[in-house]
């Protein structure tokens, strides 16, 4: 009986060295990382901003230069509680914003949005950066997959009139490929939303 009880202390002890040791090691990989890691994300997002402001448009960093929205605004560009604000800069004056919005009902789910639009109200470029479409039908709304998200470059709430903001099957402005029409119409419907509040909200967000 006490060599069954010594034999499990033994074994118990072994197990906790080995539990200690490696925990040890993880906190340590982790600390080691961290810095990489965080410098990684940060200019993954950097990149993704870029790609929906023309090319040399700006001159600040763009994430130095953002904010955090109210949850009120960002529920109304239909995130759950939070969003932010981009805000792109030449020569110190602010010449567009660019906007975390979410397109809530696409066919899968949330379609996650980057909407820049300049000063005029014009959307000067559109990415979808997360979603769940179905693969090889809905997903032709990823810019590296297909050139429909373009379609916005230029776009205003009066180019085309509002009314007209949908897709050409229900009446609209914007294309979309037959027998996918629910991604598109979710993302139509996100950036008219979005340009809607930085409309609502234009001295608050450039000035």
């Amino acid at each position: 009986m006490k060599a069954m009880f010594s034999n499990g202390a033994r074994d118990a002890g072994i197990l906790l060295v080995f539990t200690v040791a490696f925990t040890a090691l993880m906190a340590g990989a982790y600390l080691l990382t961290r810095d990489t890691v965080q410098r990684n994300e940060a200019e993954a997002r950097a990149s993704q901003i870029r790609a929906v402001l023309p090319a040399g448009s700006f001159d600040n960093d763009l994430l130095a230069d953002s904010r955090a929205l109210p949850k009120a605004d960002a529920v109304k560009l239909g995130a759950a509680d939070s969003s932010h604000v981009y805000l792109a800069k030449k020569s110190g004056q602010t010449v567009a914003a660019v906007l975390e919005a979410v397109a809530p009902d696409g066919y899968a789910g949330q379609i996650k949005l980057l909407v820049a639009v300049a000063r005029d109200g014009q959307a000067l470029g559109v990415r979808v950066v997360a979603h769940k479409e179905t693969p090889g039908l809905g997903d032709y709304i990823e810019a590296a997959k297909s050139d429909w998200i373009h379609q916005f470059d230029g776009k205003s709430l009066s180019a085309p009139p509002a009314e007209r903001w949908n897709v050409k099957k229900d009446g609209g402005a914007f294309d979309s490929t037959a027998g996918a029409t629910i991604s598109p119409r979710a993302v139509v419907r996100a950036v008219k939303t979005t340009l809607e509040y930085v409309n609502e909200n234009r001295q608050r967000i450039f000035e």
